[in-house]
């Protein structure tokens, strides 16, 4: 949706976010064009209009640029069209009443209704678009006569509306507008006989007539002349005081009109605006039920200004008034608003006479939902404490609509009374950048890109913690923006407090905490020092050493309070700005309360861990753990499938659990932990968390003084670097694992060693030097008799050999490895030894025999989640299929192994397929 202000500065937003319409001169053109909204105006007119007689040389030429650039400003918005036309240009908009200027003119116009009160409504609507001087920032001939015209437009429409209100009874609340009028025109008699009518019926009849004096002498002196016959009839009506001058009786109650001002700076939540409006225009028809909607949101995320601003665009849906009551469900003084309470200032607003009113509050409640039956009105309930405050607050009319804002759900609300909810979050990235704009200007923000986006990061949309850095930067506009990112980073959130209560952000906050038991507090505070971005139920169960179904129920509480939610993954998150408040609660924690409660989620997250890996990979040798400390419950994993789930989910959390226990000293916890997470990491390509995760684990291995952990933490890190294509530093912790592996005598750990630097030597291409290890873990396998470890070993040797061309030895040896898997059911095995096979069959000229092997392999690698080797292997498998001449088939599979790769960011590989693929285009089909 496109608005376009003439009724003030010139303006245009696109669904809520500023268009920039450059300079003054292109505005002007754009105010031209608008002024006769769908008509063509003449070029000549336009220049006219911009220059007036004293034109540029290259005006025309000028003015083509200006259109030019507004078509590009305004190319979002598909219901306004900027056309050449014969002679001129047009600017067609399907909605004229988009244009400020043209929906006052139209809500003026509208017939006057039998009631005076719509009447009033309809005017009042129509002035308060008024913003200041019209094409305010603007000169020249052309503007200033429409700028007078305007003028006139405006003081006609003010003068109609004093008409209607002293009708209406409204004389005392005119009074002080009718003076500062009058001062303003004081020959003109309109005004003149509404303000003497306005203080007689206020009991002023002397003011009156001395009033008349003072314009008779003015008349006199400036004009010559005497009072109109009718002014002079008022003041003769005034001096007998004649019955007709009193205010009509009426049997029509007064239209209540109690919304607040809407919000200046309202930018996006399009969405969310359509939504409210979709509700209404989604609703049966009256006779059915009250159309409620529930705006539900964390404290200073933008509640009451979406439904302020959503009301002022749709009041003439309601023409009988709006009533606005602040529920005070969230402040830090005294109690919530009674519903009692509330009820009365209702009354008193619809008209009722005091006298009319029960004492009793049901009875109350009963004349309430009386005094709005029938009427087509808007309720607006802000800052609800729950559903039992709302209840008799909701009419009984079908006719009404009813907005609640709240920090909670009211879920009661929606169950009971089929409110529509309306969760709202953080703005968008674009609506925060819009919102920041319109409130420092562009040039500000262009001057100073860099720091005005890490205002946007550490705001993270959130619209209380933007208006606020707003507001200091605008009264501050000598300080660069800069220092106030240096602030935040500085001072965190306190930065965002501030002495006005209702604009620091960490007092707006304090008020929801407050509402929280000590419970909910309690688990408010450890959510934000819990490890990784998000958390599920079993882990915070851990965490809080709660039963599951309680720690659930504090759960739903706290995002019923806005300040935690729940994501489609079921996963609980909190914003940074709320995570950062409730971080300094959590030091109403002693210490070791705060320090139970990671070692028990820590230990949660290793030990489920520890578990998956096992599924995943059974044939792997385990490690011993500890216990899990008491109150840490690790979560059952059924299979592989749910093992891989869990991985996948919780992967961000495990990093931060154990760059956690690395802060703790848990350095067990921390080795262990990158050995829990190898083979996920192995099997998804994540080489760089990988190799995080194990300087880390290497780094708390030292630290604990552990040789068998070291060792591991040596030979896993060598496998990462050789993987990375760091082959010295590969070699190095390998050649350091195979030392202590020698020292203690342990033939299992030199085993993996050696098979490690057969790896790390044949990645370097000395394939001499990779066969020589892998011949001694060979026969240390077959020393001990380790059939897992011996049927690796052979498929590594076996390997060495197809790649020194030694083909049946290769063959041989892979076969034996292939049967040995088998027996012991380690797909993983079967599926490498079967890829050691393919390259086999292909090397001599056995493409069908290679097709079938690839295919087992990589059929075994999807099953197991390995996304690593499945891209090696679809890499091979097309070469098979090049060499059968089925270039389809090689197509299709380089395409998938490329994508992969690209998301393991192996940018070598990636490379390579797109160079093959690039020459398998070049190469003709096979006939």
């Amino acid at each position: 949706m496109v608005r376009f202000r003439l009724l003030g500065s010139i303006e245009a937003d696109i669904d809520g976010v500023p268009v920039d319409l450059g300079h003054p001169r292109q505005r002007a053109v754009l105010a031209a064009l608008l002024v006769e909204t769908n008509q063509t105006v003449r070029t000549d007119q336009l220049v006219d209009r911009l220059w007036g007689e004293d034109p540029p040389l290259r005006a025309r030429e000028t003015l083509y640029t200006y259109l030019s650039r507004l078509r590009a400003a305004l190319a979002g918005a598909t219901e306004v069209q900027l056309s050449r036309r014969s002679g001129g240009y047009s600017l067609t908009i399907e909605n004229t009443h988009a244009v400020d200027l043209h929906l006052f003119r139209h809500l003026r116009a509208q017939p006057q209704p039998a009631d005076d009160e719509r009447a009033l409504t309809s005017l009042e609507e129509a002035l308060r678009l008024w913003r200041g001087e019209p094409l305010a920032e603007l000169d020249g001939p052309w503007v200033t006569e429409l700028r007078t015209a305007l003028a006139a437009e405006r003081l006609a429409a003010e003068l109609d509306h004093a008409d209607v209100a002293l009708r209406c009874g409204r004389h005392q609340e005119l009074l002080p507008q009718l003076y500062a009028r009058a001062e303003h025109h004081p020959l003109d008699e309109r005004v003149a006989g509404q303000l003497l009518l306005a203080l007689y019926r206020s009991g002023r009849q002397a003011d009156a007539m001395e009033r008349y004096q003072q314009i008779r002498v003015k008349l006199s002196e400036e004009l010559g002349a005497d009072p109109s016959p009718r002014l002079q009839q008022l003041y003769q009506q005034i001096l007998t005081a004649d019955g007709q001058l009193t205010v009509p009786a009426r049997t029509v109650a007064p239209v209540p009109r109690h919304l607040p001002a809407p919000p200046r700076m309202f930018v996006g939540r399009a969405s969310e605006l359509a939504a409210l409006t979709n509700v209404m225009d989604s609703a049966a028809e009256p006779g059915t039920t009250v159309v409620i909607s529930a705006i539900a949101g964390a404290g200073g995320i933008g509640k009451t200004w979406l439904a302020l601003h959503w009301a002022h665009q749709n009041l003439d849906r309601f023409p009988d008034g709006q009533l606005f009551v602040d529920l005070h469900g969230f402040c830090p003084e005294g109690e919530p608003l009674s519903p009692e309470a509330a009820i009365r200032g209702f009354l008193d607003a619809l008209g009722v006479a005091p006298d009319q009113i029960p004492m009793d509050p049901h009875a109350q409640a009963a004349r309430y939902r009386s005094a709005v039956a029938g009427k087509r009105m808007l309720i607006v309930l802000d800052n609800a404490v729950d559903t039992d405050q709302l209840t008799t607050l909701l009419p009984g009319a079908p006719t009404c609509t009813v907005v609640v804002t709240s920090r909670r759900h009211l879920t009661g609300l929606v169950a009971r009374h089929s409110a529509h909810h309306l969760p709202l979050d953080v703005l968008s990235g674009p609506e925060a950048t819009a919102l920041l704009t319109a409130r420092l200007g562009s040039d500000r923000i262009a001057a100073e890109p860099e720091a005005a986006q890490e205002l946007l990061t550490y705001c993270g949309g959130f619209p209380l913690a933007l208006n606020i850095i707003a507001g200091r930067a605008h009264i501050q506009p000598l300080v660069p923006l800069a220092a106030l990112a240096a602030e935040l980073r500085d001072a965190g959130l306190s930065a965002l407090d501030e002495t006005d209560m209702a604009a620091s952000l960490p007092t707006v906050l304090s008020w929801s905490y407050a509402n929280l038991t000590v419970e909910q507090a309690r688990v408010f505070g450890l959510l934000a020092i819990a490890p990784g971005p998000d958390i599920d139920l079993p882990a915070v169960a851990s965490l809080t050493d709660l039963p599951l179904p309680q720690a659930n129920r504090v759960l739903r509480a706290l995002a019923d309070a806005s300040l935690i939610e729940q994501d489609m993954n079921a996963r609980w998150r909190m914003h940074d700005l709320i995570r950062a408040y409730a971080a300094d609660t959590v030091r109403n924690l002693t210490s070791d309360a705060q320090e139970s409660a990671l070692r028990r989620v820590v230990d949660f997250y290793l030990h489920t861990a520890r578990a998956g890996e096992r599924l995943i990979h059974p044939h792997r040798p385990a490690i011993e753990l500890d216990p899990p400390v008491t109150g840490s419950h690790p979560h059952p994993l059924n299979d592989q499938a749910a093992a891989l789930t869990w991985f996948s989910k919780e992967h961000p959390c495990l990093m931060a659990a154990q760059r956690l226990a690395g802060e703790r000293k848990w350095y067990d916890a921390v080795w262990q932990i990158a050995w829990a997470l190898d083979t996920f990491h192995v099997r998804q390509g994540y080489l760089h968390d990988r190799l995080a995760a194990w300087r880390t684990g290497l780094a708390a291995a030292e630290n604990k003084g552990d040789p068998a952990a070291i060792l591991r933490a040596h030979r896993s890190l060598g496998r990462v670097c050789t993987r990375a294509g760091r082959h010295t530093e590969a070699l190095d912790h390998m050649n350091q694992a195979l030392r202590l592996a020698e020292d203690t005598g342990d033939l299992l750990t030199e085993i993996q060693t050696h098979g490690a630097l057969t790896g790390a030597w044949a990645q370097q291409g000395d394939i001499q030097q990779a066969l020589e290890h892998g011949t001694s873990a060979l026969r240390l396998s077959e020393a001990i008799d380790h059939p897992a470890g011996k049927a690796v070993m052979l498929n590594a040797v076996g390997w060495l050999h197809a790649r020194l061309g030694h083909y049946e030895q290769a063959r041989t040896h892979c076969e034996a490895s292939l049967a040995l898997h088998r027996v012991h059911h380690n797909p993983q095995g079967q599926a490498a030894t079967l890829e050691s096979l393919g390259y086999v069959a292909h090397r001599t000229d056995q493409q069908d025999l290679a097709l079938d092997y690839y295919q087992q392999a990589l059929s075994l690698y999807r099953s197991l989640g390995h996304t690593y080797n499945q891209a090696d292997a679809l890499d091979q498998l097309g070469q098979v299929h090049l060499a059968l001449g089925q270039h389809d088939q090689t197509r299709a599979v380089w395409r998938e192994a490329m994508d992969l790769y690209r998301q393991q960011g192996r940018d070598a590989e990636t490379g390579r397929v797109q160079q093959q693929l690039d020459e398998l285009a070049s190469t003709p089909e096979p006939v």
